[in-house]
């Protein structure tokens, strides 16, 4: 499959560079007409838009990005999201976090509302992760918001709001914590370790829309006791 995908690679660049060409022609002669055309501009300009989104796909409709599994390069990763609901000001890769805050923001293992949950670099997740703690159900079990955990219709980047996340620490000390992974429907099965928690110096914000994924205003108890059973 590599080997295909290295042959294919320069006869796609070619055409890729020979649809351009064509198009740039075609963007020429039309740009004579328009050049004094108020009207005309604006429908150039609008081709260019569009041309700069379509190239590296050659045009590709996004059902057809969905129907091969291609996904598109740009994605939410989980630190931004994190920096934005928590207000913590730390920036850099997330397995970086935790050194970052020392202080500069107060730090522990006990977690608290809208503080960061730090996870540290371990197996394929070399960048680490940064999670937003939405609410703290016990002593065990806290709910997340974070960004670029579960793939979501087959698509990284989603966010995903008031998700478990249960600690599995032999001392309930937070240091290892298995979290919600959409594709299982449940808590997954891997103990990920964590450096702590980084607390936000800001006033708990009221919650935001941010990017289309509607908000739960306030979880429910039908979700809550579905996860009982790792209750106390």
């Amino acid at each position: 499959m590599a080997r295909q995908v290295a042959l294919c690679a320069p006869l796609c660049k070619r055409q890729q560079g020979s649809w351009l060409n064509h198009v740039n022609r075609k963007w020429k002669d039309r740009d004579k007409l328009n050049r004094h055309n108020p009207a005309g501009m604006r429908k150039n300009l609008a081709v260019i838009a569009l041309l700069a989104c379509a190239t590296p796909a050659l045009a590709e409709d996004f059902d057809n990005f969905a129907a091969h599994g291609v996904e598109l390069d740009a994605y939410l990763q989980c630190v931004p999201y994190a920096r934005d609901v928590s207000g913590i000001q730390i920036y850099g890769d997330a397995h970086t976090w935790w050194d970052q805050a020392q202080g500069r923001y107060a730090t522990g293992s006990t977690p608290r509302p809208g503080a960061v949950m730090a996870f540290s670099a371990h197996r394929n997740m070399q960048l680490g992760h940064v999670a937003a703690v939405s609410r703290v159900l016990d002593s065990r079990r806290v709910l997340l918001d974070h960004a670029n955990w579960s793939p979501i219709n087959g698509r990284r980047g989603q966010i995903e709001k008031d998700v478990l996340a249960v600690d599995v620490s032999p001392n309930n000390d937070w240091s290892e914590v298995r979290v919600w992974y959409a594709p299982l429907g449940k808590v997954g099965t891997t103990a990920w370790p964590v450096d702590g928690f980084i607390y936000s110096d800001r006033q708990p914000q009221p919650r935001r829309q941010i990017a289309m994924a509607p908000a739960r205003k306030q979880t429910s108890k039908r979700f809550l006791s579905a996860f009982a059973d790792f209750a106390d």
